[in-house]
C-alpha cells in the first residue's frame, strides 16, 4: 500500500457517528484514551508527512486528506433521516474534531501536522458552515481538567456562539478561581461540580431541544449570577450558580445532590 493510501484510507476513520465523545471526555479517561486511539493513527501521520515533504503540491494533498474526513461525516449522517439526529451527529462529531482529530494531528508535531489542521478547518466550514470548532493541543485540553472548565457555562456560551476566552467565561473563570477557590469549603464545592457537570451536558445535549435549554439557563442562571459578579455580590452568586447545579442535576441527571 503507498502512503497516499495509506493515509487517505486511514482519514474517514477518525471521526465514528457511533463514539459517544463525551464517554471519556472527562478527568480520569481523556489522557488514556486519546493516546489509545492517537498510536493507532500514527502510521497515516507518517504517511501524510512523507507525502507533504515528497509531493509537488502538499496543499493539494492535505486538501485532499481533509475533504476525504469532511465527505466522511457528511456520508455517515445521510443515513440520518430525522434532522434531530443529523443535528446530534454533527455536535457529535465537532466534539471529536475538537477533542480527539485536531489535538492528535498536533501532538505528531510534523511540518504538516499545522497546515493539515488549517485545511480540514476550511473543508469543514464549507460543508458545515454555522460550526466554528478551533484547533487545541492535547496539553492545552488535559491542563484545563486541573484548571476545571465551567462545563455547564461553555455549553451554554458555545450555543450562543462566544469563544471560549469570551468575557463572560472569563468572568466566571476569574470569580471560580479567585473568590470560590478560596472559601473553606471552596475546592470541595468545585470538585462535587465537576463529577457531576459534565453528565448534566451529556444529557442535554442528547434532546433536541438542547438550545432553548440553555437558553433557558442562560435566562434563569447564568446572566443574573454575572450581573452579580459585576456588582461584588459574590455570596449570592455561589447560591444561585449552586441552586442551578441542584436543579439540572434533578432534571437531567437524577442522582443524588450534590
Amino acid at each position: 500500500m503507498t502512503s497516499y493510501q495509506t493515509a487517505i484510507e486511514a482519514m474517514p476513520r477518525l471521526l465514528d457517528k457511533d463514539q459517544n465523545a463525551l464517554e471519556t471526555f472527562n478527568r480520569k479517561n481523556y489522557t488514556a484514551s486519546f493516546l489509545r486511539r492517537y498510536q493507532e493513527f500514527v502510521p497515516a501521520f507518517d504517511a501524510i508527512e512523507q507525502l507533504y515533504h515528497e509531493v509537488k503540491e502538499p496543499e493539494a494533498m492535505l486538501h485532499n486528506m481533509a475533504q476525504a474526513l469532511t465527505d466522511s461525516a457528511l456520508s455517515q449522517m445521510e443515513t440520518l433521516h430525522r434532522r434531530g439526529a443529523r443535528d446530534n451527529a454533527l455536535m457529535n462529531f465537532n466534539m471529536q474534531l475538537a477533542v480527539f482529530v485536531y489535538p492528535a494531528i498536533l501532538y505528531y508535531k510534523g511540518d504538516s501536522s499545522k497546515p493539515l489542521t488549517q485545511a480540514i478547518q476550511a473543508c469543514w466550514k464549507e460543508a458545515f458552515p454555522k460550526t466554528n470548532v478551533q484547533p487545541a493541543e492535547m496539553e492545552y485540553i488535559e491542563k484545563g481538567f486541573h484548571r476545571k472548565f465551567c462545563y455547564i457555562t461553555t455549553a451554554v456560551c458555545t450555543t450562543q456562539g462566544k469563544p471560549d476566552d469570551c468575557y463572560e467565561l472569563t468572568l466566571l473563570r476569574d470569580y471560580r478561581d479567585g473568590y470560590l477557590a478560596g472559601l473553606e469549603n471552596g475546592e470541595e464545592l468545585i470538585s462535587r461540580y465537576y463529577d457531576v457537570a459534565p453528565t448534566i451536558v451529556r444529557h442535554i445535549n442528547e434532546r433536541p431541544e438542547r438550545e432553548e435549554i440553555y437558553t433557558g439557563i442562560w435566562d434563569k442562571y447564568l446572566s443574573p449570577c454575572i450581573r452579580m459578579i459585576e456588582d461584588g455580590r459574590n455570596e449570592e452568586c455561589r447560591l444561585l450558580y449552586m441552586q442551578m447545579v441542584y436543579d439540572l442535576q434533578d432534571e437531567y441527571f437524577r442522582e443524588n445532590r450534590v
